[in-house]
């Protein structure tokens, strides 16, 4: 590699970093001085080892490094810096006196960009060393404009709403705050004694949850797209629609209005949205809106307190049986004060350990043995005492509180069983109820894989509890999920049927082993005949299904000599006990507590 002197200038970007590997001292040297002649700047390193710390400390723009060195060849250097994030895209190129095929090949498969013979001409090198960096240049520009275009992405993924393409809460709050500075600014360009009103109309689809029902998850999708478009037709373009949650949306009138004609704006909204929607199979779908108006300064000084009052006003167009819009009235409240102390409590119930996890038995009605137990959450407040689940439990919900307190119902009633198992009682089932929300969480399936492995509970004695509601929000994905669920061991249960859809035709979709019967029908069966036919029915087609069936909220001995001599499996309520404590159910499986069973058909007869 001599006279280099002669060479046709390759003149280095300034700042240009080449890290050279090299343990030959003259070939190191020589490198060096032709590099340096183009104004590279050279880092050397005697070995491999020093070669991997320089790279990872300076990040050069290109690496030279031979392949036979002592202690840590070319190879392992080039196989450590590719493992680096950091130092794995740096161009490498091998010098080597091996020439043969393998060599090479053994180079490239690591990752190497380009291998050349010693001795090589300097015009060699040099070119090899500008051709890597001109193509790391490009895919530098690839890599940059990619970046420059995801994070645009990012930017408007962080302010529109992915279905819908509206702005979300950020940019409203944002288009809001820039209305307020631009009134401030042209304050004095009004006339004398006149204002702009700004209003914020608050919107949520009426009985949205039964169109959710009634067209599932992804026409409803549609639906709502569609609902976007028609809101642009109602509003000038310089106001701001924005979607803040599944079926609300926000429109802010910053154009010169009275309250008459914000109410005509409003009223045209509902008569657009009134008008029918075209839906699958070219059916026809009819929609209505609740509305709900505030004025700045007059109902709220700042976008929050404007979106309560107005949130507040719409709450009272839906108790007046929707479609219609209301003006906010300082006298609308949405929750009590005590409500939202209890709020407050139940999200440091948990870490307070006032929450308790009851136990109901489940008898079977072929032993009359406790064959297993339905885990019920109980709150004892520190200072209101005993809360009743009907009235906590919303709020659970309402809050997404529902989710870890449910994991904890969950990991508690599994160590409990595990606890029971090891104590003799190794064929007990424990049913735990999983919440919608709960549900569909995505990573439900791994926390409850992770819990069934922290306490050791075998997945066939754990059973999960969905009501029919929750099933049908999304049959696929259900299907998706319980088919999870069945592969790992885990028992699924349809709760409280008979209050949903009530057909066990669509449940033949869903892979689940147990049917609870409501205890509305349980109640009825003895005074009612239309619903002891429909009880009977259940339980027959149900058997022809080869499902496990639990009656629930059994009170009576009539109640419970229908469901024994109609083959019902098993059953639960005040009858046989109460939810109870952990000592008192270890009692009672103590004590072999077991319901007397009645005498067989046959024998009646």
């Amino acid at each position: 590699m001599s006279n280099h002197n002669t060479l046709i200038s390759t003149t280095a970007k300034p700042g240009t970093k080449i890290l050279v590997i090299e343990d030959d001292e003259l070939i190191r040297a020589n490198i060096i001085d032709i590099l340096e002649a183009q104004r590279f700047k050279v880092i050397a390193a005697k070995n491999g080892r020093l070669g991997i710390s320089l790279a990872q400390e300076i990040l050069p723009d290109l690496i030279l490094c031979d392949v036979m060195m002592p202690e840590l060849d070319g190879y392992a250097v080039l196989a450590g810096l590719r493992q680096d994030p950091l130092t794995a895209v740096i161009p490498f190129i091998f010098l080597t006196a091996l020439a043969d095929r393998a060599n090479t090949r053994k180079g490239m498969e690591l990752g190497a960009d380009d291998y050349l013979i010693k001795p090589c001409k300097p015009q060699e090198l040099l070119n090899a060393i500008a051709t890597r960096l001109a193509k790391q240049t490009i895919i530098t520009g690839v890599y940059t404009t990619a970046l420059k275009q995801a994070s645009q992405q990012l930017n408007k993924s962080r302010k529109y709403d992915s279905l819908t393409e509206l702005p979300n809460r950020l940019l409203l709050e944002e288009r809001f705050n820039q209305i307020i500075t631009w009134n401030l600014s042209h304050k004095k360009q009004l006339p004398a004694g006149s204002k702009q009103l700004i209003s914020i109309l608050y919107l949520s689809l009426d009985r949205f949850e039964k169109i959710v029902e009634f067209l599932g998850h992804s026409s409803c999708d549609l639906l709502l797209k569609a609902v976007a478009e028609r809101l642009h037709k109602c509003v000038e373009e310089s106001n701001t629609i924005a979607r803040l949650n599944t079926d609300e949306f926000v429109i802010i009138i910053a154009t010169p209005q009275t309250k008459k004609g914000i109410s005509k704006i409003a009223q045209t909204i509902i008569d657009e949205l009134c008008k029918p929607f075209l839906i699958e199979n070219n059916s026809k779908l009819i929609i209505t809106v609740s509305i709900g108006i505030a004025f700045y300064m007059c109902d709220g000084d700042d976008l929050e307190k404007l979106l309560l009052s107005s949130y507040k006003a719409m709450l009272k167009s839906k108790e007046n049986g929707g479609n219609l819009y209301t003006f906010y009235r300082s006298s609308f409240q949405i929750i009590t004060s005590e409500n939202l102390a209890l709020q407050t409590s139940l999200g440091y119930a948990l870490e307070r350990e006032e929450l308790e996890v009851y136990y109901q038995p489940k008898v079977s009605l072929r032993t009359g043995k406790i064959v297993g137990a339905e885990a019920l959450l109980r709150w004892n407040h520190s200072q209101l005492g005993i809360i009743s689940p009907a009235r906590f439990i919303p709020i659970a919900e309402e809050t997404n509180l529902i989710v870890p307190i449910g994991e904890w119902v969950l990991k508690t009633a599994c160590q409990q069983t595990k606890g029971w198992h090891n104590a003799g009682f190794s064929d007990l089932r424990i049913a735990v109820n999983i919440s919608a929300r709960q549900f569909n969480q995505p990573d439900l399936y791994s926390r409850v894989y992770q819990l069934l492995i922290e306490t050791g509970l075998d997945p066939k004695y754990l059973e999960l509890e969905l009501t029919e509601s929750v099933l049908m929000q999304n049959t696929e994905v259900s299907i998706v999920r319980l088919t999870a669920f069945k592969a790992l061991g885990v028992q699924i249960a349809i709760d409280d049927f008979g209050t949903g859809y009530s057909s066990l035709s669509y449940l033949q979709q869903f892979p689940f082993e147990t049917l609870k019967i409501d205890k509305s029908f349980i109640g009825k069966v003895n005074s009612d005949p239309k619903t002891k036919l429909i009880t009977k029915n259940i339980i027959q087609m149900a058997h022809d299904l080869k499902l496990n069936l639990v009656a629930e909220g059994v009170e009576t001995q009539a109640e419970l000599n229908f469901l024994y001599y109609n083959d019902c499996d098993e059953m639960q309520g005040y009858l046989f006990d109460k939810p109870l404590n952990v000592r008192d159910f270890e009692e009672r499986l103590l004590a072999g507590k077991s319901l007397q069973i009645l005498p067989a058909k046959s024998d009646l007869d």
